[in-house]
């Protein structure tokens, strides 16, 4: 559970309602901003024949883990305010 703490903690300080609400919209915020870096770093990148291709794989991946930690975020902030984790 310390663990858990450490990487989300935005999401252990959702204990009403608008905590929760400010929990959800940081990780949405650090969703919808990570895509638009990684989105513009494959604009600038992608010209290039095969470092774009390499690039590329690394932004999907790299996208892929912030959405699962902006999800992971939100899920556990829900729990925290449904009192399931404290």
């Amino acid at each position: 559970m310390d663990a858990l703490k450490k990487f989300f903690p935005q999401a252990f300080k959702a204990n009403d309602v608008a905590s929760l609400g400010v929990a959800i919209l940081v990780y949405i915020a650090f969703a919808i901003v990570g895509a638009l870096i990684i989105w513009m770093v494959g604009l600038l990148t992608g010209w290039i024949p095969l470092l774009g291709g390499l690039i590329g794989i690394i932004c999907k991946i790299l996208g892929w883990v912030i959405d699962l930690y902006a999800l992971g975020g939100v899920v556990i902030a829900i729990l925290v305010f449904a009192k399931v984790l404290k």
